[in-house]
């Protein structure tokens, strides 16, 4: 349930706090006073894109606030938690921000939000009824889709859909199997061929091979240089050697400990090099009379190290980056063996078909079963509206291909409609008229809102101009119909006609103003203003005792 609609700087409105009631809330106001800005307003708040001209003349930003209740809404519970978000409190603060250049920010309990996550959940908060939803009758797919909203068979529609998706896109894929199966297999002989000729790469670390490779090449000449090194290390000839030396600078500095600190210190590091050296010269010993390497173990290096260059030559790549491209290669190679051959899809295919055949079959049963009924229920809700010869059905009509079934089913399924006796029942695009159109779609939009799939904590309904093509009588009913609604649900609606308004539990007036700057103003009325409003509605700007006791009558009529 929306609390509250707090608006900053939008459109027409410098500032305003709008508390919203319980039951049917009604908007009313001259034409062009702003009527429409809380659609707007609450239309932003639940995921609509935005428009820079919203924001008010000379200001930089404009913010709206909506807050929601949704205390034991467990489907708002579990769309938070979907979305790893908290809700600690049984409410839902969302604020939308739209800058004069154009960007727009949204935050759901002072956390940022998506609008893609914003959309989501508004659609369970606020449910939107343009006013041009008579449109929307003449097109078969929403015929279909609030038949099955009424049957209760949404989510057995849904997985009819599903499944016909699934069956296209293994069609697809066996269509696109087949046309590169040549391709296919010649992909496959080559990465099978450039996997094998690098198999020996694989099992070695390159960089290391170099490494060994270079060292064995020249193992002479390091041998040699080995005992050099030696030989300045230590050496038994009389030629001084670092051994020699720095023993003699060892003994020197032993002498002077007693004098100087320093001297100690400098003995400590001179003995600790005497260690390194000792430990250096074994090694160069060892090194310097090793045996030559084998032979073949040099061979073996050379065919690596010569397999390495042809192989970087052959795919223009260094050869330490070789290892990386044949990881991708192996990848391809196990992707094109595992994908299934067209053979293998024909059967999947095929039991695709089956289980979306079945489905289809229980959807089209459920549908033309629960289909006499909801005719009788619409028929019932139309009859009081002016149209007391309304007569509809629902027609069934089996795709005589079955290349032509679709997502939807197996029928085509049309909703006829008669408003006159004697004359035969048509497509409503052929025969309805607008007022006709309008009265059936807010019909069919207050039975959906009612029916029994809908969750226990319904969302938010809203009707943009609900009276369009209605009047009189017409419009006292339609009025008696939202108020009943507004027993269970909260709802709020922009009308023109006085005898909807009347039936209002709260009632808004929107009035423009024309000081240094024109603004909008949003007033809830109190029993009286009502009765003022009313009468302007019945009998325009001259209101007079007449007016008003009509308008008196309206309420007398409602309370």
């Amino acid at each position: 349930m929306l609390l509250s609609l707090t608006l900053y700087q939008f459109a027409l409105i410098a500032e305003h706090e709008l508390s919203v009631a319980e039951g049917f809330n009604v908007i009313t106001g001259e034409t062009g006073a702003g009527k429409s800005l809380l659609l707007d307003a609450l239309s932003l708040c639940v995921g609509e894109r935005a428009d820079s001209a919203m924001v008010r003349h000379g200001a930089d930003f404009a913010d709206i606030y909506a807050q929601f209740d949704v205390a034991d809404n467990s489907v708002v519970a579990d769309w938070f938690v979907a979305h790893e978000r908290d809700l600690e409190e049984p409410e839902v603060l969302i604020r939308r921000q739209l800058s004069s250049s154009g960007r727009s920010k949204a935050w759901l309990n002072g956390t940022p939000v998506s609008l893609a996550e914003l959309k989501s959940l508004g659609a369970l908060l606020v449910n939107i009824h343009s006013q041009h939803a008579q449109q929307a009758l003449l097109k078969p797919q929403f015929v279909v889709q609030w038949l099955d909203a009424m049957a209760q068979v949404t989510g057995l529609a849904e997985q009819a859909a599903s499944s016909y998706q699934h069956y296209q896109q293994l069609k697809r894929q066996a269509d696109e199997i087949a046309s590169r199966e040549a391709q296919r297999k010649d992909r496959i002989e080559l990465l099978q061929s450039q996997l094998a000729d690098i198999a020996p790469l694989l099992e070695v670390d390159y960089a290391d091979i170099e490494a060994e490779h270079e060292e064995l090449s020249n193992i002479e000449a390091l041998m040699t240089e080995a005992g050099r090194s030696l030989y300045l290390l230590d050496n038994d000839t009389d030629e001084p050697d670092v051994m020699t030396l720095l023993g003699q600078a060892i003994k020197l500095c032993d002498q002077q400990v007693g004098v100087s600190q320093t001297f100690g210190l400098a003995s400590e590091q001179l003995h600790l090099a005497q260690q390194q050296i000792t430990e250096a010269t074994a090694l160069l010993s060892d090194y310097a009379e090793q045996q030559l390497p084998d032979p073949e173990r040099l061979q073996a290096l050379d065919s690596l190290i010569s397999l390495g260059h042809r192989l970087s030559r052959k795919h223009n790549l260094p050869a330490s980056d070789l290892i990386a491209e044949a990881k991708v290669w192996q990848q391809q190679l196990e992707q094109l063996e595992n994908e299934p051959s067209s053979d293998v899809l024909a059967a999947q295919i095929e039991a695709a078909w089956q289980d979306y055949l079945k489905l289809a079959d229980e959807l089209n049963d459920k549908r033309m079963q629960a289909a006499p009924a909801i005719c009788a229920q619409l028929i019932a809700q139309l009859q009081p509206l002016a149209l007391p010869n309304a007569r509809c059905e629902f027609v069934f009509t089996k795709r005589a291909d079955p290349s032509h079934y679709n997502a939807q089913g197996c029928f085509d399924i049309d909703l006829l409609f008669s408003a006159n006796v004697g004359m035969p029942m048509q497509p409503l695009h052929k025969i309805a008229s607008g007022g006709e159109l309008s009265r059936m779609a807010l019909v069919m939009q207050v039975l959906q809102a009612t029916s029994s799939e809908s969750n226990a904590a319904k969302p938010m309904l809203v009707f943009d101009e609900v009276d369009v093509g209605i009047s009189g009588g017409t419009a006292q009913v339609v009025g008696e119909l939202l108020r009943a609604l507004g027993q269970t649900q909260q709802l709020l609606a922009i009308t023109h006609q006085a005898q909807v308004a009347a039936q209002a539990h709260q009632h808004i007036l929107v009035q423009k103003h024309h000081d240094k700057q024109t603004q909008s103003e949003l007033i809830i009325l109190t029993p009286e203003a009502q009765i003022d409003e009313l009468a302007r509605m019945s009998g325009g700007i001259n209101i007079t005792d007449v007016t008003r006791d009509h308008a008196r009558s309206l309420l007398t009529d409602v309370r």
